[in-house]
């Protein structure tokens, strides 16, 4: 069963959606039948990197609040956060452009490390302040992963992947994404937003009752103990 989820670096109830989702899989049967894909979305594609100003005085700024309201909004969205074990420090986080730090999500998923890639990003961005626009930050991430440097340079330095963070983005609007996390499940089932724990519990569970309908079983036909050769090298 596949889970398709539809999240921006740059989104504070991602991060949240994330753990939530991954707290529902620890306590399902099959989590080791799922597989997980992580699908590009920018918020704000044409965002401006500014590694001198954050999330709060951004925030302030282009909606007009107080900073005390900005950091009592803000405050809730930590406390949220905390509750899923996840340390946030808004007032670190730095305004940057987010679609290179997608595009090197998408080379980690072609070496099968899309999950610790975007991990390592979300981490990044909440937790240490990182500017995910930055080569060397984003080198950085990538080496940590055993991604090897001339690959990670070869990405950062040109436009590869942007057409697969765009086709992400284009196939989001063909199926209603109006908003992040979002997370199909199965291609049946939408989840929108961080939702609480029991919504993906459920979902899960509906969503896997109807896989197996879908995709039943083999069944073996003829004598169970036809002739044939087995994995250790036994014919018989």
């Amino acid at each position: 069963m596949k889970i398709e989820i539809w999240s921006d670096i740059m989104c504070p109830f991602c991060y949240i959606g994330k753990r939530r989702l991954e707290a529902a899989l620890e306590g399902f049967d099959f989590a080791d039948q799922v597989k997980i894909e992580w699908k590009s979305f920018l918020l704000n594609p044409d965002m401006q990197t500014d590694p001198s100003k954050n999330t709060l005085e951004y925030l302030a700024e282009t909606k007009g609040w107080s900073m005390d309201q900005t950091k009592q909004i803000t405050q809730q969205v930590v406390e949220m956060a905390s509750g899923e074990g996840l340390e946030y420090h808004m007032d670190k986080t730095v305004v940057a452009n987010a679609r290179n730090a997608h595009r090197l999500l998408h080379l980690a998923k072609s070496q099968g490390k899309g999950n610790e890639m975007k991990e390592r990003l979300l981490k990044g961005y909440f937790t240490e302040g990182a500017n995910i626009d930055d080569k060397n930050t984003l080198l950085g991430f990538a080496l940590e992963l055993g991604i090897e440097k001339e690959r990670a340079e070869k990405c950062l330095d040109s436009d590869e992947f942007s057409e697969m963070v765009e086709q992400d983005i284009y196939e989001s609007r063909l199926i209603g994404v109006r908003g992040v996390p979002f997370f199909v499940i199965d291609r049946k089932y939408g989840i929108s937003g961080a939702q609480p724990h029991e919504v993906f519990e459920q979902t899960l569970l509906k969503a896997w009752e109807e896989h197996l309908q879908n995709n039943p079983a083999l069944n073996t036909v003829g004598m169970a103990d036809g002739t044939s050769c087995d994995v250790e090298g036994n014919c018989d």
